[in-house]
């Protein structure tokens, strides 16, 4: 199973320009999860049957699979890790939300190869090729893993998941605290 981290502290409800969006990005990369929340069952049921509970280095997603995995030890790698968000080089009057940023910087970044001197689609498409590879030789030694990590990153790896032969099974969409859960085909 592929889940997403919970809600972040960092606020979304400010208008900000491109610089100051790769500000903001940089401290949502450090940042935790806002206090108060609990995970939903079918995550914590997850964790429970898991033999691996993997986490990417990022506090959000450590957070995250801390609160599900009931005290039982994580395998944090950064090869979890979220695919760069780095924005546009627009004027300073151009002011957004973060939400907006990330759409714009996403498109950017996936169709128009735009990096920002950060990793590049191709890196992160082997990245995520790797850690899919991981994945599936856990599986097929018998264990059941739960990766709890970020929303684009955990798609890139079901997608090569599903190149190798998995199949996409239980898919609960894209917010905090989301799931997708993978079977072999």
């Amino acid at each position: 199973m592929l889940a997403r981290h919970g809600e972040p502290a960092l606020s979304r409800k400010i208008r900000l320009s491109a610089r100051q969006y790769l500000d903001w990005w940089a401290r949502y990369e450090e940042g935790g999860l806002l206090p108060g929340q609990s995970p939903p069952r079918h995550i914590a049921d997850a964790a429970a049957k898991a033999g691996l509970i993997f986490a990417s280095t990022r506090a959000r997603s450590i957070e995250t699979a801390t609160a599900v995995c009931g005290g039982r030890a994580l395998s944090i790698d950064e090869i979890f890790i979220e695919a760069p968000l780095p924005p546009p080089n627009w004027p300073d009057w151009i002011r957004l939300n973060p939400r907006s940023w990330g759409v714009i910087s996403r498109f950017w970044w996936w169709f128009l190869g735009h990096h920002g001197g950060q990793e590049t689609k191709a890196q992160a498409k082997v990245r995520a090729r790797e850690a899919a590879r991981r994945l599936n030789a856990e599986a097929l030694a018998g264990h059941h893993v739960l990766v709890v990590a970020h929303g684009f990153f955990n798609t890139m790896i079901g997608i090569e998941l599903q190149r190798l032969g998995w199949r996409l099974t239980s898919d609960r969409g894209f917010k905090y605290w989301s799931t997708r859960t993978f079977e072999r085909g």
